[in-house]
């Protein structure tokens, strides 16, 4: 029976990292659709070439780094019960290669391919993975002293904070690093627009990422012992509040109506264990209306060009999900409890200050030394032909 659990269990997380798996297509499908059509090529390498290098690099450094623990053994020992810390390794690489896969669409049309390479080596090698042996590991005895004094430990069950906020919030470095894109602001304070190339590929992207993302947060129980319905339920609850008020809030603009369930997602990614559904539905809405105003802010007076408002919509969204689950996760409000807010205040702050740090020095450090933007004349024709010499249309549209 021993054996039967652990290999029921092996199966249950390896469903799990598979689904999180196919959310990469969902990234890379959401910035195709998002990005002129210049640049399209572009956006499925990076996603793609993100991933393999986020493995070979969690695999090597990052994993050993967040749980002190490699792989460095025989493959006999790797083997034991049915591979399961092989399998998890697989699940929580996902989690860890979303990082570079947020930053990408805040990044895209003008950033050079090879150091973000290096750029991912590096945020996926060390930065990430040490909030993420942080908050998921108790390194450095910070969430033992949490617990101490507040009564409870940082909660961010499905990765709220350490996902996606941490992405988001690097994302921003990022793009300030790199300035807007050449046109985007013009000299009389005009911003000019930039329509997404393909609403079919950006739909087709937010529902890849919407179906995932029920891996991403019911199996991040681990355990089969440890599922729960409530989890599913209340990331769906969530993913239907951040849609309805997108769609309000954005006036039916149908970037923002499928951006929208997305918020929601990675706002309920935290506290989706221990809410109420109406709690999530509510975490959710706000979420979506969260979204679509601060990426109007950001785009048109911030005059940050971030061009999927991955900061809006994994930097805030994520942080609100970290507090939210101090809010809606207390029994007062319907919650299972056994979370401090000022826990989620704390953990959620230390999450942005790793990623602002981090983010910052991992993109200053390469803008000084090999440079992270196209030039001009490169950027003007789009990546795909600059960086990988085809065009996504037989038409070349390389001005679209």
């Amino acid at each position: 029976m021993e054996n039967l659990k652990i290999a029921t269990d092996t199966l249950f997380i390896l469903l799990g990292a598979i689904m999180v798996l196919a959310m990469h297509a969902g990234f890379a499908f959401l910035e195709v659709g998002t990005v002129r059509y210049k640049n399209q090529v572009n956006a499925l390498v990076k996603i793609l070439t993100d991933f393999s290098m986020s493995t070979v690099v969690y695999f090597v450094i990052g994993y050993s780094v967040a749980y002190g623990t490699g792989f460095f053994s025989s493959a006999q020992s790797l083997s034991e019960n049915s591979g399961f810390a092989l399998t998890k390794f697989f699940f929580l690489l996902t989690f860890a290669a979303a990082i570079p896969a947020i930053i990408s669409g805040g990044i895209a049309e003008r950033a050079k391919f090879g150091p973000q390479l290096a750029a991912t080596a590096l945020l996926v090698g060390f930065v990430y993975p040490f909030f993420e042996g942080i908050a998921w590991n108790d390194n450095f005895g910070i969430q033992p002293w949490m617990e101490t004094h507040f009564g409870a430990k940082f909660h961010d069950f499905a990765g709220s904070v350490v996902v996606h906020a941490v992405g988001g919030w690097i994302g921003l470095m990022a793009v300030l690093q790199l300035g807007p894109r050449v046109g985007r602001y013009t000299k009389d304070g005009r911003v000019a627009a930039h329509p997404p190339s393909s609403i079919p590929f950006l739909a087709l992207g937010a529902w890849i990422l919407c179906v995932g993302w029920f891996g991403f947060n019911v199996m991040s129980a681990q355990t089969i012992d440890k599922i729960s319905g409530l989890v599913a339920v209340n990331s769906l609850m969530a993913m239907a509040g951040g849609t309805l008020t997108a769609l309000i809030a954005g006036r039916n603009d149908p970037g923002f109506v499928h951006n929208g369930p997305l918020a929601g997602l990675v706002a309920v990614c935290a506290g989706s264990d221990i809410m109420h559904p109406f709690g999530a539905l509510a975490v959710g809405g706000i979420a979506g209306w969260l979204f679509t105003w601060l990426f109007t802010i950001t785009q048109n007076r911030l005059k940050i060009d971030d061009v999927l408002g991955v900061w809006p919509l994994h930097g805030i969204c994520g942080a609100w999900g970290g507090i939210a689950a101090g809010i809606f996760g207390s029994t007062a409000l319907g919650g299972l409890g056994g979370v401090s807010f000022t826990a989620q205040v704390i953990g959620t702050l230390g999450g942005i200050a790793v990623a602002v740090i981090g983010g910052t020095v991992v993109y200053a450090g390469l803008r000084m030394t090999v440079g992270i933007r196209l030039d001009a004349e490169e950027e003007f024709n789009g990546a795909d032909l600059s960086i990988h010499r085809v065009s996504a249309t037989p038409e070349r549209e390389t001005n679209s």
